[in-house]
């Protein structure tokens, strides 16, 4: 199956987990990051889950899973591993909403790549289901080459952009949006030497001006 890559705004949508185990966990702390409204429905739950319940970042139906649990939901996981109840909750799955089984049998609309989250700077990879084991380790990958630096780095450019479509048109900004790419202003970043990016964006949008 070829997937079409998507990057999705779930804030403030709902999204049901059915099932309180450790994959269950992994789709909670995949959320996090977003300002979804999580709802885990499941009789019991593992430890990291409740501790995600009682600190108030989910909410947890403690029962079995009905259909109208899915209610408004924009984003269904049926991750139990009971088959079951996976196809329960298929069955109650509407048209409209994106529902993912862990098991991988029936109606799969998404899947989930593995993330490496820096900030604003999001890198994704997944194999489509074809090798866990080769998506994690190009994961790892990833998070050795892109360093927590690259949060702040790519809040500079954002904001930095921001300024020079507001002050510049045409070639000069071209310019100067290219000039932002240079080298030395990601070296700086990881230097922790924030403040040189700043001086330098200013010298160079005076220069231009």
């Amino acid at each position: 199956m070829n997937y079409f890559p998507l990057l999705m705004n779930v804030d403030y949508k709902k999204v049901v987990i059915v099932g309180g185990g450790h994959v269950a966990r992994q789709k909670i702390e995949a959320l996090l990051p977003t300002n979804a409204k999580i709802t885990v429905v499941s009789p019991s739950v593992i430890e990291t889950v409740q501790q995600y319940v009682n600190e108030g970042s989910v909410t947890w139906k403690e029962k079995a899973f009905e259909s109208g649990d899915l209610d408004d939901a924009a984003l269904i996981f049926a991750v139990t591993n009971d088959e079951e109840v996976n196809n329960s909750v298929e069955e109650a799955t509407q048209h409209w909403q994106l529902l993912s089984r862990s098991d991988v049998k029936g109606r799969l609309d998404f899947i989930n790549p593995a993330v490496v989250r820096r900030g604003e700077f999001v890198v994704t990879v997944s194999t489509s289901g074809a090798s866990p084991g080769l998506t994690r380790k190009v994961k790892t990958d990833l998070a050795e080459q892109f360093g927590d630096h690259y949060a702040s780095y790519v809040s500079f450019l954002r904001e930095a952009r921001q300024q020079i479509l507001k002050l510049f048109n045409g070639d000069a900004k071209k310019q100067i949006l290219a000039e932002l790419l240079d080298p030395k202003i990601l070296q700086w970043m990881e230097q922790g030497e924030g403040e040189k990016c700043e001086e330098w964006l200013q010298q160079r949008i005076g220069e231009q001006q």
